[in-house]
């Protein structure tokens, strides 16, 4: 508790300036309500994960072969603790179980956590209540990539060895790498590094639309890749994902109250222990990776980063030591129900989870619009 403490300390130092205070009374008071700010509410993270769990198991259930709650635990349990041989499905519905809802559940849960999360993360860096995953040309990078593995290798088929998958990665990590290099030789400062990343973006998108224009034979493969899919995903991909998001996130966390301390001055928090450019510095790298690797496997799915650290403020709180893990359990909530709705809505035939997702944050989009101007009004 200790920065904690010192936060309060730093705010009765401006405070002493105002005459007619209590500057014990205030400070033990500032103190009380500081630590009540940055307490983890551990009962309403139990409750959420509570609600990630119902979310996976409805999504394993539901589909155009239904299977009920009941038989899932069943499988569930006989699989992990077998204490009989009798099966609780049928082998049709026990292949579905495990090779198709199983790791497409998982799967976009992780995605889902990954770009709420990586969302979370640039808005904190960039004071920016309207970034997202996508700001430093990561979408526009991957898309191009992907664009570039389908028309030169003619496969839109992400798995492991997918060319479309490595192409569209690459492409992520090379546009925000174009991004930060700009940046670094423009200035250093968080405007410079966000007009690059605009700036990167635009002439990336630029060169995809040039090769969609004289590759139209691939553009039905290119346009299924770009409004993102969770229906090829299987254990490879859960795979391939998980490693990245646990590392990713754990980094991630251990930076979450240098995050909070963003919103002060340089001076003001490196007064409090923390070290502004090293926090940017780590937190964009670790998010740029989550959302490279998110978008490399599921194509391009919308507004999750967006609108989902926005729901956490509203409901749970601004501290990041709240907002990461809240934003990685909504998030995957989120994609889930959106991936159920895509499975069902049109059965036995799937809308692509990016329409959905755009439909839902298009207009939440438009309401914080609204919030913000009234803000400032």
């Amino acid at each position: 508790m200790k920065w904690q403490e010192s936060f309060a300390k730093l705010i009765i130092i401006h405070l002493k300036k105002i005459n007619d205070l209590d500057i014990k009374l205030v400070e033990t008071e500032l103190s009380k309500s500081i630590k009540q700010a940055f307490r983890f509410p551990h009962l309403l993270f139990f409750l959420v994960l509570l609600v990630a769990f119902s979310t996976l198991f409805l999504s394993v259930s539901v589909g155009p072969i239904n299977i009920s709650i009941l038989d899932v635990f069943g499988e569930l349990f006989s699989n992990i603790i077998p204490l009989n041989n009798e099966r609780n499905i049928n082998d049709l519905h026990s292949q579905i179980f495990w090779q198709w809802r199983v790791p497409r559940a998982l799967f976009g849960f992780i995605v889902g956590a990954s770009l709420a999360v990586a969302g979370a993360c640039y808005q904190g860096v960039f004071s920016n209540p309207l970034a997202d995953p996508f700001l430093l040309g990561a979408a526009s990078g991957a898309g191009l990539g992907a664009t570039f593995a389908i028309v030169f290798f003619g496969s839109a088929q992400p798995n492991i060895i997918g060319t479309v998958s490595v192409g569209a990665f690459s492409g992520a990590i090379l546009a925000v790498g174009i991004a930060v290099f700009i940046s670094q030789a423009a200035g250093k400062s968080t405007a410079t590094l966000l007009l690059s990343g605009v700036a990167t973006a635009s002439f990336f998108t630029a060169l995809q639309t040039f090769l969609m224009q004289q590759n139209l034979s691939s553009f039905r493969e290119i346009y299924s890749w770009l409004i993102g899919s969770l229906a090829n995903s299987g254990w490879q991909e859960v795979l391939i994902i998980g490693p990245y998001f646990i590392v990713c996130f754990t980094i991630i966390y251990v930076f979450a109250r240098d995050l909070d301390f963003l919103r002060l001055s340089n001076a003001e928090a490196q007064t409090l222990g923390a070290s502004p450019a090293r926090t940017k510095s780590v937190v964009v790298m670790m998010a740029t990776l989550l959302t490279a690797i998110a978008v490399s496997l599921s194509g391009l799915i919308g507004f999750v980063g967006l609108i989902i650290p926005h729901i956490v403020r509203l409901l749970f709180g601004h501290s990041y030591t709240i907002l990461i893990p809240f934003s990685a359990l909504l998030g995957g909530v989120f994609l889930c129900l959106a991936d159920l709705i895509c499975r069902t809505v049109i059965s036995p035939a799937e809308l692509p989870i990016g329409v959905v997702t755009a439909f839902i944050g298009a207009p939440f989009f438009w309401f914080l619009l609204y919030l913000l101007k009234q803000k400032l009004d």
